[in-house]
């Protein structure tokens, strides 16, 4: 199948999980045995038949049951610095989409996102903290802790239904999407149903409502903290905590020195009546939540969304008329390491930092201190 081909299905369901509408309720029959077989298998490894690993230190997953984007990436980058500003030594596992070969390798500056995945590679840049990829995440985390003995706690990106890893603590991810028509794949984008255990839910939004809280299985708190269980962590749904992803500061690709704050270019735009023209890329889960921070900052833009994790080897801004082309780092680092993407004076990437309670990582610490912490 092409990548248009594909990219028009994805395009459909995305649009049909919205809402329990003639496709969706067509494959409802299909999600039935989706979740009988994902029940299956949970049970099974519970009851040990299928086996699992505990590794020494604490595990932290950070995941989502919704299909495709959330914001994992920037969650675990707040996630890992906390830990950081705590005391704590944390490192990161993850699958590492589209990453060459099968066990675990370590990723570094070095390191390209066709070896080791463009999303690890962002956390190493972004944190310092020791990422290691592998499909096997228990064997995954052996190889960092054997790597770098003085890791004290493990963040795995992604992995929630990873189960061959046992983990400590188990936080899922939603955006304003919430869960969709609440269906399982593929009549809807879930994974798991939104009843599915969980020690902590983040909903990465600008508001969060209780009605967003309660579609995704949680509790509504109005300051965006977890309501606290009595006689300790909630081991089921608990309060939603809220996180908002906030960029202000364009850099250019070429020379990441090179900074414009998006007021300014907004400032520019109006100023020309549009005489400046700027495009907008993003090949992440949802590209929209890009465009909208854009847009709320006053900039017009014209779309360009990709599919999630595009690799950019068919050069897609060759043909795009624009003064200003901005992406997301996760694009990035992809494009840095593409010569013709590379020196375009028009690319400029805007980063993004995710804002959440801090007390939502002292809770975690806290969670975590029944392990053995070196």
């Amino acid at each position: 199948m092409s990548n248009q081909n594909t990219s028009s299905l994805e395009s459909t369901l995305t649009r049909n999980w919205l809402r329990r509408g003639p496709l969706a309720c067509a494959l409802w029959p299909v999600s039935l045995l989706f979740r009988l077989l994902t029940r299956l298998r949970v049970a099974l490894f519970r009851a040990g038949v299928l086996a699992s690993s505990r590794l020494p230190v604490p595990v932290v997953v950070v995941g989502n049951i919704y299909i495709g984007g959330t914001g994992k990436t920037p969650l675990t980058i707040w996630l890992v610095q906390a830990l950081q500003a705590a005391g704590m030594r944390p490192g990161v596992i993850s699958r590492g989409f589209g990453s060459a070969g099968e066990g675990a390798r370590a990723v570094t500056l070095a390191s390209t996102p066709a070896q080791v995945g463009d999303e690890p590679l962002l956390i190493r840049q972004r944190t310092g903290a020791p990422v290691m990829v592998g499909r096997d995440r228990a064997a995954t985390g052996r190889a960092l802790l054997a790597a770098h003995p003085e890791v004290d706690i493990l963040l795995t990106d992604d992995g929630l239904q990873h189960y061959k890893l046992q983990r400590d603590v188990e936080i899922i991810l939603f955006d304003s999407r919430g869960a969709g028509n609440g269906w399982l794949l593929p009549a809807g984008p879930l994974r798991e149903p939104v009843s599915r255990r969980r020690d902590f839910t983040v909903i990465n939004t600008a508001q969060l409502t209780p009605e967003l809280a309660a579609a995704v299985g949680s509790q509504f708190a109005r300051s965006g903290q977890a309501a606290p269980a009595a006689g300790g962590p909630a081991r089921g749904p608990g309060g939603a905590w809220q996180m908002t992803l906030a960029g202000d500061v364009a850099e250019q690709l070429r020379d990441r020195g090179q900074r414009r704050t998006l007021a300014e270019l907004a400032r520019q735009q109006a100023a020309t009546g549009g005489g400046l023209r700027i495009a907008a890329a993003a090949g992440i889960g949802n590209p929209a939540r890009f465009f909208g921070m854009l847009k709320a900052a006053g900039l017009h833009i014209t779309e360009l969304p990709l599919p999630d994790h595009h690799d950019f080897q068919d050069r897609p801004f060759a043909a795009l008329d624009a003064d200003l082309i901005l992406m997301t780092e996760k694009d990035a680092v992809k494009c840095a390491q593409i010569e013709e993407l590379s020196g375009d004076p028009r690319l400029w990437v805007v980063p993004v930092t995710a804002r959440i309670d801090r007390a939502l990582a002292d809770q975690i610490v806290e969670k975590c201190r029944g392990r053995s912490i070196a």
